[in-house]
């Protein structure tokens, strides 16, 4: 990729699209090639983030947003749309870091089919923030030892994905691990079943949904007479996912295929698929 990778934003307008573009403009990396954001469309976008005027004006669709030449889509939108806007600009030959959440395992396997096909890379994040990177690193960790766990996630009361991406990344990868015993049949349960939570991956997962929250989530783990809780909360500002959604766009270039979680790139992975130079 060039020397400054042009970048367009879906979700521009957003909490975490907005510090990325302060960001982005403060950068020697990169270069703001393209924005998305459906009730603000036709706008300048500085004018939108209370800037002065950039000469970009905010696109209703990445599809529209794509005429000017872009290297990399960051996709932070809504669990309705990242993977439509995913696949666009894959048709469209330009590499996708996702950071929003509510995708399934079959739109990823159908992202990765996508990408491979067309010799691009899609790296997708749950959740790009360091810290949250290394609750999950710790979690892999810890299940390597302990037999049972369970996960709860914490979220405002207007998200419309449940468990949220990072949980379901989370859950995916401990099932790579190993599947956490469970202590009584959730069909033999007296009761309502569903007070066990939902089976994502085989690890039972709590989705709370309530306001004051930003966003959480812990891995609890239990053995006879001790327990281990590993918990990661997020504060009311985005900043925290700018250094991890770069480092993932710098890193996309040399991608084919799909790769998901920021762990991945901080501790590398066997599936990771990285070209060898000059490919």
């Amino acid at each position: 990729m060039p020397k400054k990778i042009r970048l367009c934003i879906a979700g521009a307008t957003g909490w975490a699209g907005r510090c990325l573009i302060s960001s982005i403009l403060n950068s020697e990396d990169f270069v703001l090639s393209g924005a998305v954001a459906r009730k603000t469309a036709g706008q300048d976008i500085g004018a939108v983030l209370g800037r002065k005027p950039l000469g970009i004006k905010i696109s209703p669709t990445v599809a529209k947003a794509l005429e000017s030449p872009t290297d990399v889509v960051v996709e932070y939108t809504r669990a309705d749309a990242v993977k439509k806007n995913t696949l666009t600009a894959l048709a469209h030959g330009v590499r996708v870091v996702i950071g929003a959440s509510g995708l399934t395992q079959d739109d990823f396997e159908e992202i990765e089919a996508q990408a491979t096909k067309r010799s691009l890379g899609v790296i997708a994040c749950g959740n790009f923030s360091i810290t949250a990177a290394l609750a999950k690193h710790f979690s892999l960790m810890a299940a390597k030892y302990i037999p049972q766990w369970e996960i709860v996630d914490y979220a405002h009361e207007d998200k419309i994905d449940a468990p949220s991406g990072t949980t379901r990344e989370l859950a995916e990868s401990l099932a790579k691990v190993g599947k956490s015993e469970i202590g009584h049949p959730i069909n033999a349960i007296i009761g309502q079943k569903e007070a066990r939570g939902a089976d994502i991956a085989g690890t039972r997962v709590h989705s709370l949904r309530l306001p004051s929250y930003i966003l959480s989530f812990e891995t609890i783990f239990g053995l006879p007479h001790e327990r281990l809780t590993i918990r990661h909360d997020s504060g009311s500002g985005a900043e925290p996912y700018v250094a991890g959604t770069f480092l993932a766009v710098k890193r996309v270039g040399e991608i084919r295929g799909l790769i998901r979680g920021l762990d991945t790139l901080l501790f590398g992975s066997e599936r990771a698929c990285i070209s060898a130079p000059g490919n």
